[in-house]
């Protein structure tokens, strides 16, 4: 009787130990946000519930902490946020870390800079829009050849 007890007490210590997974899970954002950059370099985006510095993107993109105007970003389905503004040559995607996020990626989209850039939710791709330019679909992994489309890069 009480190894037997002994025995179903360890076997439930053990089941509580596993991983617990929940899948498939969709991280995506149906549309962008365009986040105003304050006098800080803070964006805060209230539907989502976060914010973040932005200085140390503008040091990266233009060797210049000075963030002013607004960027864009979006999450894809798998929790990858995409992040560029006007004039940035590159789009960078993030993931969430412990109290930050974390460069994954960046891809050069202009040789000279975005006028107005847009972000679209395209089933796996994100979609890059600048103004009457051609589109661009991203993934978390770089610049994408749709297949269906038969497009250039």
């Amino acid at each position: 009787m009480k190894h037997t007890l002994l025995a179903i007490l360890i076997a439930s210590g053990l089941i509580g130990c596993a991983s617990l997974k929940l899948e498939p899970a969709n991280f995506a954002w149906p549309v962008e946000s365009v986040l105003k950059i304050d006098s800080k370099g803070m964006v805060e985006d209230n539907r989502y519930s976060f914010s973040f510095n932005v200085k140390p993107l503008f040091q990266a993109e233009f060797n210049d902490t000075t963030a002013s105007g607004e960027i864009h970003l979006i999450r894809d389905m798998y929790g990858y946020y995409y992040i560029t503004a006007a004039k940035f040559k590159n789009v960078y995607t993030f993931v969430a870390n412990e109290g930050n996020l974390s460069q994954k990626n960046k891809f050069l989209v202009s040789e000279t800079g975005l006028s107005s850039p847009a972000f679209n939710q395209r089933d796996q791709y994100i979609q890059l829009l600048n103004g009457k330019e051609k589109s661009i679909m991203l993934s978390r992994d770089g610049i994408q050849q749709p297949e269906n489309k038969g497009e250039q890069k």
